[in-house]
């Protein structure tokens, strides 16, 4: 059956899209069949794939009506939903649809009568509008990165304010996979702080995983390459793969 994960922080620079896309190749690797949604009109995991912002189909016109999910196959196995930067004027574009933050959800369904995936995991946009909802709507777990940063804790309790408001309204389905600290310097005492903080505040909700400040995680995305693709041996290739191994035991 499949799992449908979005990964969400609606605080920028907190390693959302990097979490998205090594994660997917973690899983691809331990011979899941992946597939990748870029909700986030900023396209960074279009463009970390290696592919163009100016693809000719994406999720936008998808969520427009005007096509089924377009989908593209990578060199590396992994299947991916293109966005673009157009993207961002959907939630107002959609304002007025009915049903409007059920679109996905929807797409998403019709897409796996046909074609069949292991995992689904879906980038978000770093705010919590009508492309997140759309997300959250159709996702069975929630992964929210968080940067080993004080005031990257601020906005945890707004985002689970939120999901519990989509599990009593749209999708009582959706349950909180799990917070994985990022950007991670063992040497910083803030940084432990912040973890410390983390785990006290949200216990069993924690990963045992935490992703090391690596800067080949920083260099791979340039290349259109994930970090298995650019250095396999990086302490980012050996924490996203225990952070898979973790996530292939959400039920």
């Amino acid at each position: 059956m499949t799992k449908i994960i979005a990964v969400l922080n609606h605080k920028g620079g907190g390693g959302k899209t990097t979490t998205t896309i090594n994660l997917a190749a973690a899983l691809q690797l331990k011979k899941k069949r992946v597939l990748l949604i870029d909700m986030d009109g900023q396209a960074n995991l279009t463009e970390s794939c290696g592919l163009s912002i100016e693809e000719e189909q994406t999720v936008y016109g998808a969520m427009k009506g005007e096509y089924p999910l377009p989908l593209v196959e990578l060199k590396n196995g992994l299947t991916i939903v293109p966005s673009c930067l157009d993207l961002s004027a959907a939630e107002s574009e959609l304002i007025n649809e009915p049903g409007r933050e059920l679109i996905l959800k929807g797409m998403i369904t019709k897409l796996l009568d046909s074609r069949k995936f292991d995992y689904i995991l879906i980038d978000c946009p770093p705010s919590l509008g009508l492309l997140t909802l759309n997300a959250l709507t159709a996702a069975d777990f929630l992964i929210i990165p968080v940067q080993a940063q004080f005031l990257a804790m601020r906005g945890m309790a707004k985002i689970t304010n939120v999901v519990e408001i989509v599990r009593e309204r749209l999708n009582p389905g959706l349950s909180i996979g799990g917070i994985v600290i990022t950007q991670f310097d063992k040497r910083k005492t803030l940084n432990k702080s912040v973890s410390e903080l983390i785990n006290d505040s949200f216990c069993d909700k924690v990963f045992k995983t935490v992703i090391r400040d690596n800067v080949a995680l920083a260099e791979a995305p340039i290349k259109g390459l994930n970090i298995f693709e650019y250095n396999k041996n990086s302490n980012g290739a050996k924490d996203y793969m225990d952070l898979a191994l973790e996530v292939l035991k959400l039920k």
